[in-house]
């Protein structure tokens, strides 16, 4: 792949096209060193490296360029000088297991959110991230570097509609004011966990087709709202602490 063209990944068209998208940065290239000993499929990935990490041992074919040639194909200002054109592999598509839980985001926007919460899920583990279509690319280079590589550890399904979860899951739980508190038996008995927009959550007429049984983080009611990440970091939290009990 030209440098021009590897540039061009970092929009989400020509990442479609190419089936490829840039992973920056020294730690996420060692994660993604430890997510190909696992899956041998990400062993075609591809280093580029300025002088500073001219002998960094890889299992990737490596090719040095100038810092100049780094500049160029770089999202961040100031680039540390190791970039990784890595595969898009297929998303997810085996059925979720008896212990996993189902994280659903309806179109969801915000880069930095959708990272976090990969990030979040892949430290709790047991957990697959659903996407609903018009969400923000989990390959984009803000939701990678967000993700801190756990992109590669949490089971991805892209383009999940809502209408589907019906025929999916028999439990759905969503976040609302006026709900259930999280500790309760029912929420950790659901099957699939619905979180909504960033500014306009889920349409209730939605949400009452699907039977979603509505759930309330309690708070002091100080402020209106928690912010989305906060809110699914809250929940795998306390799903997590339940099962372990």
């Amino acid at each position: 792949m030209k440098l021009d063209d590897i540039k061009k990944l970092q929009q989400k068209k020509y990442r479609a096209q190419f089936g490829h998208f840039l992973l920056e940065g020294e730690h996420l290239v060692l994660e993604l060193e430890k997510a190909a000993q696992q899956n041998h499929a990400l062993l075609s990935s591809k280093l580029y490296v300025s002088a500073a990490y001219e002998h960094w041992q890889s299992p990737f074919k490596t090719q040095l360029i100038s810092q100049k040639q780094m500049a160029s194909i770089a999202d961040t200002q100031t680039p540390q000088g190791i970039i990784a054109v890595v595969p898009m592999l297929p998303p997810s598509s085996s059925p979720a297991g008896n212990h996993e839980r189902a994280i659903y985001l309806h179109e969801i926007q915000d880069p930095g959110n959708l990272g976090t919460i990969l990030r979040t899920l892949a430290w709790f583990g047991g957990f697959r991230c659903l996407l609903s279509p018009g969400s923000v690319d989990p390959y984009n280079p803000k939701v990678v570097r967000a993700s801190m590589g756990a992109i590669f550890h949490t089971p991805l399904e892209l383009d999940v509609s809502l209408d589907s979860l019906a025929e999916r899951f028999q439990r759905i739980a969503c976040l609302d004011m006026h709900g259930d508190s999280v500790q309760s038996a029912a929420f950790q008995a659901s099957d699939c966990y619905l979180f909504g927009n960033e500014a306009r959550g889920v349409p209730r007429e939605q949400l009452a087709a699907l039977g979603a049984q509505a759930f309330t983080i309690a708070g002091s009611g100080a402020i209106e709202s928690l912010n989305l990440a906060s809110t699914v970091n809250i929940c795998a939290y306390e799903l997590s602490r339940s099962s372990a009990k």
